[in-house]
């Protein structure tokens, strides 16, 4: 790493500052329809799906408001928010979201893992909306165990492998993603919540547990507002919360437990994500907790499109089932841009790997058409007490890592050292390495 004399750092504050200017939650008509007044029935047997779907409608045609579920356990089928909805969760209130793949059909404008399809529908699905929540103290419950959705993810036979192979063929090809029809029969799971294409969202309060893949996947939104959500889900690719191809995006007060990352900003994959207008840009991140997880806060691996603009800040992260805390990753095959990051004041217990890993060869794949940009990443003060190795950091020879700052970041016990390969113009100071020893970042 080149000896460069780094640049004034900008306080996490004033840059969240910056991007909060553009971001406030939706605010709802003083209106509240209770879904029971619909014939939903919270005994975990009746199917309350028509009911829910009732209410909702009724509440948007009305200009909108709170529908609100009671205490109980609601059993349903895919629900679709409107405009101007708030869908309220009281303390006690479940929505047990049904096991039968049938209940998730006709199939809908959706994104699996960075490449747009139609597909399942999401169990919490909204296409095309403004101004639309979810809150309280209730649970999502998607219902996914190793019978139902999970054991979808490899063989024996059914699994998901054929149908992702052909969705990234017909992707590839370049066929139009309308063409591209899954749903029965393809094993694609899908998320437990998505928002597509909307504008002006509010979650906060709610748990979500038993996702059949990704939990809250924000996709090609703007101006939107997660706050004091508990992601208990860990089952595969069990990502908390994945903005993907979004603008102006809080994410604060939140709790993941996860069988993925914790949270993922993402921007589509291949040539989904190099269509205009895929980037994903202006997220905050603060005040979260972590725990078991792939990565705590991590960018990628589908960040075709590009990431920028992104502050994580004030967040504790310890698990022995952690394995990165602070990640960015992707390859040579996928291209994009990931810079202007800011990590600060990142309090770390236990992880199992790497405090800090970017790794520009994801999935083993160190060469392709398209070498991402990855620059201009700042970490201040993050903290391991715990670590595998303190730094992973894997550039390429024709796409190294630029322009990487590390500045008084301290790791405790690690039980093998970093490792630093083509990152170059970049600077550690007052990087504290084993119990606190004070030494310049090596030079590479």
């Amino acid at each position: 790493m080149s000896d460069v004399s780094p640049a004034r750092p900008i306080s996490a504050e004033a840059r969240a500052t910056q991007i909060l200017a553009r971001v406030s939650p939706p605010v709802f008509p003083d209106r509240v329809l209770d879904v029971t007044t619909f014939g939903a029935i919270g005994d975990g047997a009746t199917d309350c799906t028509a009911a829910i779907a009732a209410a909702i409608a009724a509440c948007s045609a009305a200009g909108g408001g709170r529908v609100h579920v009671p205490a109980g356990t609601f059993r349903t089928g895919a629900v679709h928010l409107l405009d101007d909805v708030e869908l309220h969760l009281a303390a006690g209130a479940v929505l047990a979201f049904s096991q039968e793949p049938e209940d998730y059909l006709p199939v809908v404008r959706t994104r699996y893992e960075g490449v747009d399809c139609y597909n399942y529908s999401p169990f919490l699905y909204a296409v095309g909306r403004r101004n639309i929540a979810l809150t309280g103290e209730g649970v999502v419950d998607g219902g996914a165990d190793e019978q139902h959705w999970w054991n979808w993810v490899k063989a024996p036979a059914p699994h998901e492998g054929p149908a992702k192979q052909r969705l990234l063929a017909t992707a590839a090809a370049g066929m139009p993603a309308g063409e591209r029809v899954f749903g029965e029969g393809s094993h694609l799971r899908p998320n437990l919540l998505q928002f597509l294409e909307c504008e002006n969202v509010l979650i906060s309060g709610v748990t979500f547990r038993r996702s059949p893949m990704w939990t809250i996947h924000p996709l090609r939104c703007r101006n939107v507002t997660i706050r004091g959500v508990l992601v208990d889900s860990h089952g595969p690719n069990n990502d908390g919360c994945n903005p993907e191809s979004s603008r102006d995006v809080l994410i604060e007060d939140c709790t993941f437990d996860t069988g993925d990352d914790c949270i993922a900003i993402k921007s589509g994959k291949g040539p989904d994500g190099w269509q205009p207008g895929q980037a994903t840009t202006g997220v905050v991140v603060r005040d979260c907790r972590m725990r078991a997880g792939h990565g705590g806060v991590t960018i990628g691996s589908e960040a075709s499109g590009g990431v920028s603009d992104v502050v994580a800040y004030r967040c504790q992260m310890s698990s022995p089932e952690l394995k990165r805390a602070l990640r960015i990753k992707t390859n040579a095959e996928r291209g994009g841009y990931i810079r202007d990051i800011l990590f600060a004041d990142i309090e770390v217990g236990v992880v199992r790997q790497a405090a800090l890993e970017i790794a520009l060869d994801y999935g083993r794949v160190s060469e392709g058409s398209h070498p991402p940009e990855v620059a201009d990443i700042e970490v201040q003060r993050l903290s391991a007490e715990s670590a595998g190795c303190g730094l992973r950091l894997i550039g390429l020879p024709d796409a190294p890592i630029q322009r990487l700052q590390l500045r008084d970041c301290s790791f405790g016990a690690v039980s093998g050292p970093d490792v630093v390969q083509h990152v170059i113009n970049s600077v550690g100071v007052g990087v504290g390495v084993g119990r606190g020893e004070a030494e310049q970042l090596p030079q590479r």
